[in-house]
């Protein structure tokens, strides 16, 4: 996974397609385009490969768009139903994983690497290949597909018969028009598709020349200011019960003498930049001597740790420790992950699982109305 000071920033010598030269949907009746890309399988994967099908929908998709997220049931549902009857489903990744900024990574765990979509189709249990071209974006340009979801229907001669959206809303409960599957039922009744191009609907490709606005994004973020006060006991305690935040609270002991504090704090900061712009705070408490405010300060402005930063006004740690959570002896690192109403909903003594505590954020995020506490400092 990328940490924050390793993330992803490429030189502009690398950039293939700019802005103005993305090219257009494929055209009704145009050939499949060949491909030969690597699979979460760990093989490659050709149009040969699919030879029997009757019918072959490609899917262009990724991990980290909450539309992509809301259609993967649904998508999964279309190979069940339709496998039997000579469907075959391909999904591919068209995204450059080094173009996704981390704020765009705030509704879901995962970002579009290709470990990480190794990840989502094990978790998610995808019963259909998952391939990656985020790395050349040959094939993406070739179909011109503009968002994530975009499906494309080829017939037993891979003409493209249908090309757009799988259904009318992205809110299964209001889905009114399943245009993928009426056009997949059309095809295998031997009949032209009533609607053969739509609209879509979803989160815009991440073409190579967006990794310039994720470096700039990361310069500014660099630059943002980094400050650390004292907490006595009682601050401790109020920040526990979360009373008064209306957000998700994420609290991190740590200290600058921790091996493995020091060694995670990149991602634990990373999770400040996934989230921030949601009702969602990162509370970093230095478990430390006020004598030594200096020194923490010092490390948290070389991590660009550009959120809420604390450290013990008093010597004495075991009335912190008894302050802020009677289930913790002490350890460190430890976290926890704390609801507007005060429940734990993640708690980790040693180093953090990051999945599984992006997997307990995302949904409980969901619940907070999305008016509460937002600051749109951090907007574009």
């Amino acid at each position: 996974m990328r940490s924050f000071l390793t993330s992803c920033v490429l030189a502009f010598a690398a950039l293939s397609t700019t802005a103005a030269e993305h090219p257009p949907a494929l055209a009704i009746g145009s050939p499949l385009p060949d491909f030969n890309l690597k699979g979460v399988d760990d093989r490659m994967h050709t149009p040969a490969e699919y030879s029997a099908a009757k019918l072959l929908v490609i899917v262009f998709t990724c991990n980290h768009c909450p539309t992509a997220q809301a259609y993967e049931e649904r998508i999964k549902a279309i190979q069940a139903d339709y496998q039997g009857r000579g469907v075959q489903v391909v999904a591919i990744n068209p995204n450059s994983a080094a173009a996704v900024r981390f704020d765009e990574m705030g509704y879901g765990d995962l970002g579009d690497t290709f470990a990480e979509m190794k990840v989502r189709a094990e978790h998610h249990k995808f019963n259909f290949p998952y391939l990656d071209d985020g790395e050349t974006q040959e094939i993406v340009t070739k179909f011109g597909a503009i968002a994530t979801p975009h499906v494309y229907i080829f017939d037993a001669a891979r003409k493209l018969r249908f090309q757009g959206r799988i259904d009318n809303s992205e809110n299964e409960a209001l889905v009114k028009v399943h245009d993928t599957r009426s056009a997949l039922d059309a095809l295998l009744a031997g009949k032209e598709p009533e609607i053969k191009t739509t609209r879509v609907f979803g989160c815009s490709i991440k073409w190579k020349d967006k990794i310039a606005d994720n470096e700039r994004w990361m310069a500014k973020v660099a630059k943002e200011p980094v400050t650390l006060v004292k907490v006595d006991p009682a601050g401790l305690k109020a920040l526990r019960a979360n009373a008064d935040s209306g957000k998700l609270r994420l609290i991190n002991f740590w200290a600058t003498w921790c091996g493995p504090c020091v060694s995670e704090f990149d991602e634990v900061v990373e999770q400040n930049l996934r989230f921030r712009q949601r009702a969602f705070e990162l509370v970093t408490v230095a478990a430390e001597s006020p004598k030594e405010e200096g020194k923490v300060l010092d490390f948290l402005q070389k991590h660009h740790a550009s959120t809420r930063n604390l450290i013990y006004s008093e010597e004495d740690k075991y009335v912190f420790i008894e302050a802020f959570d009677k289930d913790w002896n002490g350890e460190l690192p430890y976290t926890l992950l704390i609801s507007p109403e005060g429940k734990v909903l993640y708690r980790e003594s040693g180093s953090i699982d990051f999945i599984a505590l992006r997997r307990a954020i995302v949904p409980a995020v969901e619940q907070i109305k999305p008016w509460q506490n937002r600051d749109k400092s951090y907007d574009r």
